[in-house]
């Protein structure tokens, strides 16, 4: 978003010799997101400037990258308006000059997310961009591998309800109780990208929501041993679909040291290295981008979010090959 004067602060920035990991991050981030596309289509839900008059509306393109940056950094309405006043990398990528232009405050920025989630696009924006990545070439071929993993929400009751969100739930893995939701994710065997995303309350069972979670034109699908018996359920019924599903940990525990027993370990192994490719985008959306608790109170809230999270995911992931090829 050039052509703007710079500010001191920010001119003062982009004369540093050596640019950093923010910097580099969100100028590749920059020429991978399909910008034109995502405008087009938040554009005819967004509200135009009243005929009563007020102030102008801040331009779509500045609020998308705002909103964007706040998912790359897990930042809050109120953390972003802040990021944007201190941080001089943080403004320019969003187009905003410290002197000449108004700063969105937080409740500008929460206004962006109420549009978001009120037209449903944060599933549009993962569509938009799989369709994107799919005309450059990253189309999704004919190996599926599914796979969940829990997200934690705030089991506090300290807020203004005095209760936890009633929206999440709470579920027993290991020795450990979990409260919070699930996300769902249907991943391509070869490139690693999502191309299925489902949401649930932490007490849905993987396995109930597999089927979402394949494209339909799978030829094998993998996944660990929460999916066994998945080929017997009735939604999976007609399909002649190849499931891999991992054997139980206890029952490969106990397989027997003879020719045959040390083949199925080493079957096993091979599915377990084909399965690890799901966690590139789990580690992307915790580690990376910081989605570890939910901050939102209400699935269809956390559904939107993860939606664009995991658009962003493939974006980043596949920021190579796009650099690469232009």
């Amino acid at each position: 978003m050039g052509g703007k004067q710079l500010g001191f602060a920010d001119y003062e920035q982009t004369t540093a010799k050596k640019r950093t990991k923010k910097e580099k991050f969100l100028a590749e981030m920059d020429q991978v997101v399909p910008w034109q596309a995502l405008i087009d289509l938040v554009e005819p839900n967004d509200p135009k400037t009243s005929s009563k008059g007020g102030r102008p509306p801040y331009p779509l393109a500045t609020m998308l990258r705002i909103h964007l940056m706040q998912q790359w950094y897990s930042l809050s309405d109120p953390a972003m308006e802040d990021a944007l006043i201190e941080v001089a990398t943080i403004r320019r990528f969003a187009g905003i000059d410290l002197i000449s232009d108004r700063i969105p405050d937080e409740t500008t920025i929460l206004a962006f997310r109420h549009l978001l989630e009120k037209h449903d696009l944060g599933q549009k924006v993962f569509k938009t961009v799989k369709a994107h990545l799919k005309q450059r070439g990253m189309a999704m071929k004919q190996g599926t591998i599914i796979d969940a993993t829990l997200i934690s929400a705030p089991s506090s009751t300290k807020n203004k309800t005095g209760e936890r969100d009633p929206e999440m739930h709470q579920t027993k893995k290991g020795n450990q109780w979990y409260f919070g939701m699930k996300v769902h994710i249907g991943v391509d065997k070869d490139s690693g990208l999502i191309h299925s995303v489902e949401t649930t309350s932490a007490n849905v069972h993987d396995i109930t929501r597999a089927a979402q979670l394949l494209h339909g034109d799978e030829e094998v699908v993998y996944g660990d041993a929460g999916y066994q018996g998945i080929e017997k359920r009735a939604e999976m019924a007609g399909k002649s679909t190849t499931f891999r599903v991992a054997m139980r940990p206890g029952k490969r525990r106990v397989l027997p040291d003879t020719p045959d027993g040390r083949l199925l370990d080493l079957v096993e192994t091979a599915k377990a290295h084909i399965r690890a490719k799901v966690e590139h985008p789990f580690r992307v959306i915790k580690e990376q981008f910081g989605f570890r608790k939910t901050r939102l109170r209400g699935m269809a809230k956390n559904h939107c979010k993860v939606n664009i999270l995991a658009a962003l995911t493939n974006l980043f992931l596949a920021r190579g090959y796009l650099l690469a090829t232009g």
